[in-house]
């Protein structure tokens, strides 16, 4: 059971990669990653976004200081065409991923409909 579920898990891997939407994702973190500067940025608002649901996790409120850093590294990022270009190509595979969700879980949705 456990080396059909491997094996499934593999072949929708290759599906999903094979998908525009992968692909766009993909094409867009190049382009993004090509510019040293805006890379280091969308590395710095990921450590940023980290930290802060590391401390949400933990129960812990962020300062007044963490709180400024965070909306000053965001609006660094939104003028960035190249990380904007990016999160959209995210939301287009993380709606592709909602679908197949779905799609997969039909099934049992249907058993609990009766």
């Amino acid at each position: 059971m456990a080396d059909d579920m491997h094996t499934l898990g593999e072949k929708t891997a290759q599906v999903l990669q094979d998908t525009q939407e992968f692909k766009d994702l993909k094409a867009a973190f190049a382009t993004m990653k090509a510019d040293e500067e805006t890379f280091q940025l969308f590395k710095e608002f990921e450590q940023v976004q980290l930290n802060l649901q590391q401390k949400q996790m933990t129960g812990q409120q962020p300062t007044e200081d963490e709180m400024k850093h965070v909306q000053e590294v965001a609006g660094r990022v939104s003028k960035k065409d190249a990380i904007k270009a990016l999160m959209e190509k995210e939301r287009g595979l993380n709606d592709l991923l909602t679908e197949l969700n779905k799609t997969i879980t039909e099934p049992i949705q249907a058993i609990y409909k009766g």
